[in-house]
Formats: C-alpha cells, sequence, structure tokens
C-alpha cells in the first residue's frame, strides 16, 4: 500500500486522537448525566474543526519541504476533501442518534456516555474497514467500480425516501433484541445493565439504555459502509484516509448536541447528502475514463452541503412566518 505516512507520522497521529479522546472522556462535560449546552457544543465543535485544520496544514508544511509544493497541494486537498465528506456524511448519523433518542426517551444528560460509546466503537469499527478496504483496492482495482454503483444506488435511494420517517416500532434489530434478553421498562441513570430478583432469584436486565447503545453501534457500522467508500473516490492513501475519517469522527459528539434542538431546521439537507453520494459513485465509475480533479470535488461538495443548509434555513423561516400569520 502506497502511502505517504511514515511511522513518526502514524505515532503522532494516533497520539494526538488519545489525547483529544482522553480530554473529552474526563475534561469535557465533568461526570456523568451532564447536560451539554448549546454554548458548549458549539465551542468544541469548533475545537475539533480547528485541530482538524490545524493537522491539514502541518501536514501541508511537512509535505511542501520534502515532496514540493505541488505534492503537498494536492495531498492537502485531499484531506480536506475527504475530511468535508466525511463530516457531511456524518450529519446523517447525528440525525439516526435524535430519533433513537427520542424513541427511547433518553434525557440529554444522559446521553453523554452512549455517545462517548458510538465514537470509540465508530473509531475502531472504521479503521479497521479502511485499512481492508485498501488493501482490497489494491488487489482488485475493480472493486472501485462496485464502490462507485454502490454510491450511486445508495444515493438515489437516500433521496427517495428522504421524507420517510423509521418505524422503530417494528424495526427488526430492536424486536431481536427484545426476544433475546430481559429488559427494563425505565431507565437506571446511566447504568447498561441492573439486577432485579425474581422467583428468589437474581437475574441481569438490560435497560432501555444499553438498546440505545448497540442500534448507535450498528447505525455506525451502516453510515461506514457508505462513507468509506466515498472517500476512496478522492484517495487510496491509508494515511490520507484514515486520519480524514477519523478527525472528521471525533467531532461526532459536540456535533449531536449543537444539531440536538435543531435537527427540524436542516430538513432539505438528507437531500444534498444524497446528491454528494451520487456525485461521488459518478466520479469512481468514471476514475479510469475521466479523473476528476480534486479541487473541483471539493468545490461541488462544499457548494451542495452550503445550498441544502441555506435553502432548509429559508425553508424554516417560510413555513415559521407562514404559522405566525394571521387568517386573512
Amino acid at each position: 500500500m502506497e502511502t505517504i505516512g511514515t511511522w513518526w507520522m502514524w505515532a503522532g497521529f494516533f497520539s494526538i486522537v488519545v489525547i483529544m479522546l482522553a480530554i473529552d472522556l474526563f475534561v469535557v462535560g465533568g461526570g456523568k448525566e451532564h447536560r451539554v449546552s448549546f454554548r458548549e457544543a458549539a465551542t468544541w465543535s469548533g475545537i475539533w474543526v480547528g485541530v482538524s485544520f490545524a493537522f491539514a496544514g502541518a501536514l501541508w508544511w511537512y509535505l511542501d519541504g520534502e515532496m514540493g509544493r505541488e505534492f503537498a497541494n494536492q495531498k492537502a486537498l485531499e484531506y480536506i476533501t475527504g475530511y468535508l465528506i466525511e463530516k457531511s456524511l456524518a450529519v446523517d448519523n447525528v440525525f439516526v442518534w435524535m430519533i433513537l433518542f427520542s424513541f427511547f426517551a433518553i434525557p440529554l444528560e444522559m446521553q453523554k456516555r452512549v455517545l462517548i460509546l458510538g465514537v470509540l466503537g465508530a473509531i475502531v469499527m472504521r479503521t479497521l474497514m479502511i485499512f481492508a478496504g485498501v488493501w482490497l483496492i489494491a488487489q482488485f482495482h475493480w472493486l472501485l467500480y462496485v464502490f462507485g454503483a454502490f454510491l450511486l444506488i445508495t444515493g438515489i435511494k437516500m433521496w427517495w425516501f428522504a421524507d420517510e420517517k423509521p418505524d422503530l416500532n417494528n424495526n427488526p434489530a430492536i424486536n431481536w433484541l427484545r426476544r433475546h434478553m430481559k429488559v427494563t421498562q425505565e431507565l437506571h441513570g446511566e447504568r447498561f445493565f441492573v439486577m432485579k430478583e425474581e422467583a428468589g432469584k437474581w437475574v441481569r436486565y438490560a435497560t432501555p439504555l444499553f438498546l440505545v447503545l448497540i442500534l448507535v453501534e450498528i447505525s455506525d457500522l451502516i453510515f461506514a459502509v457508505d462513507s468509506i467508500p466515498a472517500i476512496f473516490a478522492i484517495t487510496t492513501d491509508p494515511f490520507i484516509v484514515l486520519t480524514s475519517n477519523i478527525f472528521a469522527i471525533l467531532g461526532l459528539r459536540a456535533m449531536y448536541f449543537l444539531l440536538a434542538d435543531m435537527g427540524d431546521r436542516f430538513s432539505l439537507l438528507k437531500y444534498g447528502l444524497a446528491i454528494v453520494l451520487m456525485f461521488i459513485g459518478v466520479k469512481m465509475l468514471l476514475i479510469d475514463l475521466f479523473k476528476i480533479p480534486v479541487l473541483f470535488s471539493l468545490g461541488v461538495v462544499a457548494a451542495i452541503i452550503a445550498t441544502s443548509i441555506a435553502l432548509s434555513l429559508r425553508n424554516e423561516a417560510r413555513q415559521r412566518r407562514s404559522a405566525t400569520r394571521p387568517d386573512a
């Protein structure tokens, strides 16, 4: 596998990840059942984005000195484009988390532990999937066409079903979990399991919070299957793929709390994400016929996301004005 990553670059990257995770685990929030405020979420979202772009700047500076300006520009653009794609697609994952927490009536102050473990699980799963994907593509180049077709079809399905709400009451995963394990009806703080006495014996019960954790991890896996092939349209360098992906994931918890009370304001964002997936799918299908420049891809993805957000806010403002307008 060809990569720009040296042993010390990998070591530096993982050191940054461990330090930032330690801060997120032990500093941010200050303990159990902490309700993250909008201001706190906005501050930490800004910090995560800042760290991600500082890494891009450090990568560009090193490559500029070692490999030349053109090479440094190319790799920095690949990283930023990959980061933007993964960050954009992660928004859909965040909306799924909102639906899960709402369905199980999990209060905001009890969501922190699930989200932390969800992010940790996503990091492990994506690391394994990325290295497996890079190896497979190196061995079987035609897999890029499979990934491209998959993303194109996924984008079309996302557009087609954008307005449909998931029916969690009939969700196969939830029904399977409830059939195969004892689950309490009520929450027990941030505990995943509790012991209850039945017929003189102590029986272990899972709490609804544990079901949410399982479903969060499943959703992470599903979205990884969508998002990881997308970045392979930009680069197959494992260092660029992994760093851009992990940095995009690290800020997911802060992004969740930032959007927790604003999900309905971005009603058209899912259509934008669908177009992004379709564009990347087409890019991968054309990879051996016409190589779309990374800078152009970055501009297209940024324009699609920005436009869908702007139209969502405009649509939400129009609906609010209509709701408050007195009847003629």
